[in-house]
């Protein structure tokens, strides 16, 4: 498959893996036939059997707990919850035993919890934005692909670490198709991905939102305005330096997310710059989020709070001009 979706990249992705490593195998509610509520490992289960793709009960406290248990003993598993929002019933486990058993008994903890995020019609519990949550918990990586390729890349990066990772795909890119990589091809966690360039402005956005940042960015050009795109990737470790490089060059600043711009990671990446290129910096650093408001489930309402490619573009001229 050369073209896959975004859905089926992490299939091919878990799948190769797999076949290279016996350590591996997955839990989740859904995953045997039906391969998971947003098809994210529809043949996995038919290949590789019950015993290595098996389906739990609806407890994602005791999925996570096996899980760490799993790995403690050497395994390498993949914990499925769905949606993000389902963490919150296994979140002791997450924060109190994952996070920090790799520091404690200095053994490899490689679990995955592979989870949708992002705001979509599903309403106000099953469309929060936890990924600052996670990235606030040490001991644990954080990665948001965006695309195909990223998302085959990083969940190979992923199954051959020994951390911990919280693995995040948004529930808006699920049949977004685009080229992969072939089996030996991973994308390391920590690194950011330059996908476009200019010199006026830096955009910084991570998972759907990096899709919408890349429309502002066409719709400014026809202004004038040539717009430079980072793409996170992983929110921990967090790219720093590819940021303030880009930033030296276009002394201006804009960061997207989809999470609620209080407390979000662009307060972090704002004030981390501010920090180190204070003097360089030609206009305020711009933040582009949702409000800090439950998601609602009438869809003009959720259009309003999620950032649009209007709210991006908004924030860039502001950058200019101020």
């Amino acid at each position: 498959m050369t073209n896959p979706t975004y859905s089926q990249a992490f299939a091919q992705g878990v799948s190769e893996e797999m076949r290279r490593d016996p350590s591996i195998f997955i839990m989740g509610t859904d995953m045997t036939e039906r391969g998971g509520s947003f098809a994210q490992l529809v043949g996995v289960g038919q290949e590789f059997g019950s015993e290595r793709v098996r389906d739990t009960p609806i407890s994602e406290a005791a999925m996570v707990a096996a899980g760490v248990g799993a790995a403690m003993n050497g395994m390498r598993p993949i914990v499925d919850m769905s949606f993000v929002d389902f963490s919150l019933s296994a979140m002791d486990e997450i924060a109190n035993q994952l996070a920090k058993m790799r520091y404690m008994l200095r053994v490899p903890m490689p679990v995955v919890i592979r989870a949708t995020s992002g705001i979509a019609l599903y309403g106000m519990q099953h469309n929060n934005s936890l990924e600052t949550w996670f990235a606030h918990m040490p001991g644990l990586l954080v990665a948001m692909p965006s695309s195909p390729a990223d998302v085959k890349g990083m969940i190979k990066t992923a199954l051959r670490g020994d951390d911990p990772v919280v693995f995040l795909m948004h529930k808006r890119l699920g049949g977004r198709r685009g080229e992969v990589g072939d089996e030996e091809t991973l994308v390391p966690f920590g690194r950011a991905n330059l996908v476009r360039s200019g010199h006026d402005v830096t955009i910084v956005a991570y998972s759907e939102m990096v899709a919408r940042a890349l429309e502002a960015a066409k719709l400014l050009a026809e202004e004038g305005i040539e717009v430079e795109v980072i793409d996170l990737r992983t929110l921990m470790p967090l790219d720093l330096e590819t940021i303030e490089t880009s930033v030296q060059r276009t002394r201006r600043l804009v960061i997207v997310g989809e999470s609620p711009r209080f407390l979000g990671i662009g307060s972090e990446i704002a004030a981390a710059i501010q920090e180190t290129l204070f003097r360089e910096l030609a206009a305020p650093i711009q933040r582009v989020g949702a409000p800090h408001v439950p998601i609602p489930a009438s869809p003009p309402l959720y259009q309003a709070m999620s950032p649009q490619v209007a709210d991006i573009a908004r924030a860039v001229r502001k950058a200019m001009t101020s």
